[in-house]
Order: structure tokens, then sequence, then C-alpha cells
């Protein structure tokens, strides 16, 4: 980049002035969507300044410019929207400028600033939005926008004073996550924090490099972190989260994850989140009546809150954010978020002798280990009969035989126990734990009428994905969801009989189906060929089989990937034929075994009866790059067993 574009846009970050000449000489300078193809809008510069007090409270200044490249960024610009929660943070929007290409300047109308309800699904908690129409934009535009900031993410317990209620629920102490990619280019982003000598700052720098500076000014310290020329590395599909492998800097001031796990648990003690009431006491003994084990009565009272209190959030002032509301309160109206749910469990086992405490989570990336407040997600821990702690999510398991879902395998999360608990890990499931096997029998009849039938067996979340048909649908729409899934494969398929466990009995037993069907014209019968592909490797299902939806035409990864689930697939199938047969062609498929994947199966004739089968074991939920290699060959041998039909030669 040229040095004199980078050292005047320093000049502006430091400074925060309304240099209006210098601001337009950048502009000129910067280029336009012939240096930046395919980009809709070039970051100029992009300054946040945070100020940290004694007691945790922060003042945010913002100051950012943004240069429109092309029709769609101007599109995107045509708003200023800036997201906030009035229970924990104050937001104004001080100074907007628009630097037209002809020359022009226009200093927006704060006046005619716009504060209202944030849009909302599921969760409705009082967020708003403060909004500014920008009006019409032209590629080689800019906009300039001062902000200021203060308070943090979560609500607190109760109303306080002004600027009392924007200090951090840890009261005293200050993190931050910092993100170093964006969608656009980035000539120059800083990032700077003003924090008083006495608190401890903890920080580290994620995949990738940043400058940095420390100096003493005064009675603060002052940190300093920046970078230049960047952009939002290619994603790769089916990526983890980018937060897991793009460049982000994390901060706190928490000494570790021991104190951060004492005093979740003392907010939610000394606010009596878990009281329980006569009414609790009373459905408690209900649901626990002949109750066998210590495990069945953790397991009916994990499924019962999973199953009867509804997922959605309202405001309830007092009580959101790190502290979970109280059990009565969620007994009574029969609904919450995943800390309402997490809470009812702790709250019902607690009723029933049981110990147990909230832990928090994060749902879809990886925690790192700076005790920054990385987390969206609540879950319940319970002390079992040995002292090990035993974790159980009721919100990821409604009509799934888990108590804790495997879908949240290899994710980290912190206890909020007494004695304090360092950031664990969540182990990797057994595949066999989340088995899918259909087992089948067929005949292809002279005018090739495929008719049989096949059984399906399921556990875990492969139990939960194919039970999701039923559980998810009207019971007069069962059959035909059934019927669709041989529709997949042949839309003539049509179920003759059935049989299936009740699909809202899910702790009875694991899902076992039975089907009959009948497909005219399902294979191409000659005088001379057989041509069909058996149904059972057809990817009928395909819905428990998540592996299925990822392409395998990369060679190589870069980043970890993630599936759904570990999983253990195994399809089996014998089918008669009309005539004595030779083989013309089989898929050819081999044995291979690797880090992420393996596979097992393949084809015989014999006796008039074509026999396939294939065993597949997918070993983890996230993957590393080099577990490509073995995952992608066992998806695309599975999907040749689907597409590439069997050619058999009729003997005469």
């Amino acid at each position: 980049m040229n040095k004199v574009i980078l050292v005047l846009v320093t000049f502006l970050i430091a400074t925060s002035l309304y240099a209006d000449p210098q601001t337009k000489e950048l502009i000129n300078k910067s280029g336009d969507a012939t240096v930046y193809p395919g980009k809709s809008e070039l970051i100029i510069f992009d300054s946040t300044s945070v100020e940290v007090n004694e007691s945790g409270l922060s003042y945010v200044n913002i100051h950012k410019l943004t240069k429109i490249l092309t029709i769609d960024g101007a599109k995107k610009n045509a708003v200023i929207i800036f997201g906030y929660d009035p229970l924990s943070a104050y937001v104004d929007i001080k100074n907007v400028k628009v630097y037209h290409k002809s020359g022009d300047i226009t200093e927006l109308d704060m006046t005619k600033i716009l504060d209202y309800p944030a849009p909302a699904r599921g969760i409705y908690w009082g967020a708003r939005e403060k909004m500014i129409e920008v009006g019409k934009l032209e590629p080689g535009d800019a906009i300039e926008v001062f902000m200021f900031r203060k308070g943090f993410t979560y609500a607190l317990l109760q109303e306080e004073p002004e600027d009392e209620k924007y200090i951090p629920p840890m009261r005293g102490h200050y993190y931050d996550i910092v993100e170093f990619w964006s969608s656009n280019p980035v000539i120059e982003k800083v990032y700077q924090l003003t924090l008083p000598k006495d608190k401890t700052l903890q920080y580290e720098f994620y995949n990738g490099e940043v400058r940095s500076s420390v100096k003493p000014d005064g009675n603060n310290m002052i940190y300093t972190f920046s970078k230049s020329n960047y952009s939002q590395p290619k994603r790769e599909p089916r990526m983890v989260a980018s937060s897991d492998e793009f460049p982000k800097l994390l901060l706190s001031t928490s000494p570790d994850w021991f104190a951060k796990s004492v005093w979740f648990y003392g907010v939610n003690e000394d606010f009596g989140s878990f009281e329980s009431t006569p009414a609790i006491d009373a459905k408690v003994a209900e649901i626990l009546e002949g109750a066998e084990n210590e495990m069945d009565s953790i397991s009916r009272l994990t499924h019962w809150v999973a199953d009867n209190i509804r997922y959605s959030g309202i405001s309830m002032g007092c009580g959101e954010g790190f502290t979970l509301h109280k059990g009565e309160m969620t007994f009574s109206d029969r609904c919450g978020v995943c800390k309402d749910k997490a809470g009812m469990l702790i709250t019902m086992l607690r009723a029933a002798g049981f110990e147990s405490y909230a832990a928090m989570t994060m749902a879809g990336s990886r925690i790192d280990y700076i005790p920054a407040d990385q987390f969206n997600h609540s879950i319940t821990i319970v002390r079992l009969a040995d002292s090990s702690y035993k974790i159980l999510d009721p919100t990821w398991v409604p009509f799934v035989r888990e108590l804790w879902s495997s879908l949240e395998q290899q994710q980290n999360y912190l206890m909020g126990v007494p004695e304090g608990a360092d950031l664990l890990i969540t182990p990797i499931s057994d595949p066999k734990n989340h088995y899918l096997k259909i087992k089948g029998i067929s005949e292809i009849k002279p005018d090739g009428t495929l008719v049989g039938e096949f059984t399906i067996d399921a556990e875990g979340q492969s139990d939960a994905a194919i039970r999701r048909m039923f559980t998810s649908n009207y019971i007069n729409n069962w059959n035909r969801v059934l019927e669709n899934e041989l529709q997949s494969a042949h839309p003539r398929a049509e179920i003759t009989e059935k049989e299936y466990s009740g699909p809202y009995s899910y702790m009875a037993e694991p899902l076992h189906i039975e089907i009959k069907y009948k497909i005219p014209d399902y294979a191409i019968v000659s005088e001379d060929e057989i041509i069909f592909t058996p149904l059972v490797v057809s990817n009928i299902f395909k819905r428990a089989m998540s592996h299925l939806y990822f392409k395998t035409d990369l060679e190589t990864r870069e980043y970890q990937f993630r599936d759904r689930c570990s999983r253990y697939v195994q399809l089996s199938e014998t089918v008669s034929l009309p005539d004595s047969v030779s083989t013309a062609y089989l898929p050819f498929v081999s044995m291979m075994s690797g880090t992420g994947a393996s596979f097992k199966g393949g084809f015989e004739i014999k006796n008039n009866t074509l026999s396939v089968g294939a065993n597949l074991t997918f070993r983890k939920r996230v993957y590393d790059p080099e577990d490509w290699g073995s995952f992608s060959e066992a998806v695309a041998t599975q999907n040749k067993l689907a597409e590439e039909p069997v050619i058999l030669n009729i003997e005469k």
C-alpha cells in the first residue's frame, strides 16, 4: 500500500478530527472496484478506542470510513444501523458525513435518528436498534461515522442509577473479542484500550499476526493493536466457525476460568435461581414415581424439561444475562430460552435430592483459553453418586434419546461450581452410539417391478434425525413423509405395508421401522440386460446421513470442518433376479480407513441373487484438515453406490 495513504489513515484515526481535506485525499487515493474486484465496499479505516474505569464500565468511541465500490455496496449502506440492549448498553450515533465523488460533503441531521425495537424471533428481550437513513449513494462515495457506546452485551439483575447499569456483571473486569477479518477489504484497523494500571490484562491474537504496543499513561496503561491491508480469507464449504480459524484478538482482566466459574456459581445462588416450590416438588414426585435408579431419575427429569418447556424467550426485566431465571417462573410460564430450561432442570434435580449446577458453553464454535465471555448457551450439570459430574442439555434433547446432545461433542464448557472449575471439552461420542442400519430383501420381476421390504434401526442422533420425520409433522402426514423417502429414489414408489415403534415413546426403545413396498419400472429389463440400483444403497433416508450433503470436489482443506455428529452406517440388501445373470458392470468400491472415516463393502452375485453391503464409520463431529482425505473418500464411495447402476448380462 502507498505509504502516504497509510500515514494519512494513521493521522485521521489518531486525531478523529473532522479533517475534510485529508479525508477527501484519502478517499481519492484508496482505490476503486478495479483495485478490489468482486468487493462491494472498502473500509478505509476502522478505529475503536476504549476507556475502562475501575468499576469495569467502558466508554467506546468508534470512527469508521467506508468507501462505496459498487451499486450493491450503495444499497447496503443506504441505512446505518447499530443494535443494542437498553438494559445494559447505550449507543449514540454522534455524526455521519457523506463524501460524494463530486466533491460535495453532506452532514446528516442527527435529529432524524430513529430508535426502535429490533426485529426478533424466538427471543424477545427488548433489544433495540438506532438507525439513520443515509440516502442514495453512488460508487465512489464514502461514509464517515462517529459513534459512542457504553456498556456491555448482557443485561443486569436489576435497575440501577445512570451508568451503574452499564457496569459488567463481573464487576471491575473487562473483556472483549475483536475480529480482524471482514467480508470487505480493510486498509487499516486499530483497536486501542486504556485500562487502569492495577488491572492485569491477558490478551492473545489468534490465527495470524497483529502490530501491538503497550505504554504507560499516568495511572493507566494504553494497549494498541492494529492491522493493515486485509480481508476475510475465503471460507471453505462446511468449515467450522470463522472465529475458530480467522484472525481475532481476545482480551480479559479476569484472572482465569476458575474465577469465572466461582463467580457464575455465586451469581445464581445469590439470586435464588434454583429455589423450589410446593408445586415443583409435587411435579418432581409425580415424574419420579417408579424410577428405578439414579440415571433413570435424571433421565426422567431431563426429558420432562426438554419436552414440556417450550423454547421461547420474553423480556423478564431482572434476571437476564448470566443470571438464570427462577425455576418458579419458568415452571409457571412453561417457556424460556436455554438458560431457563437449564435452570428448570437444576431446580427439579435439587428438589429430587441431587446436587446440580449451571454451566456455560458456546454452541457452534470454539472457546479459546483467554477467559473472555465466549458463551452463547447454558446447560446443566449433576453430580452422580460416584462424585463425577454429568452434563445434561434439556434445550437440545426434545424427543432425543440422549441426555446430552452429541451434536455438541468436542465443545468447550465451563461449570459454575462452588469449588471452581477450569475450561473443559465434551468428548467424542463413539460412532456406534449413533448407528443407522437399513437391511433389505427385494426381488426384481420380469417387467422391472421391484418388490421388497426393509427394516430401519437407529440410535442416538441417527434415531433423532429419522424420528423427527414424525415428531415435526402432523400424524396424518406420517405415511406421506415415509413414502417421500422412497420416492426420492423413484417417483412411482408405493408403500404396501408399514410398521414402526411409537415416535413419541422415544425413551422406551430405539426407533425401528418395517416397510414393504412396490416400485413399478424400477429396473430396466431387456432381452440381454438388467440395469438397476439396489434400493437400500440409493441414499434413501439421507436425512440421517448428513455426511452425504458434503461435496467432495475439494482435494485438500486448510481449515477444520464439521459434520452434525459422529455416526456408524450399515446398509445391506439381497436382490433376487428374474434370470441367470453374469456381471457386465458393478460399481468398483474398495475398503479404506483413515483418521476421518472408513468404508467396507461391495457386491456379490451368487445363485441369481445380488448382495450388496456398505459399512461406514465417521469418527468425529469436528474434523482436522488431514481427516478430509478419508472422510471425502468414504462419502464419494457411498455416493458411487447410489449413482452408478448395476448392469448384469442375462444368460441364455
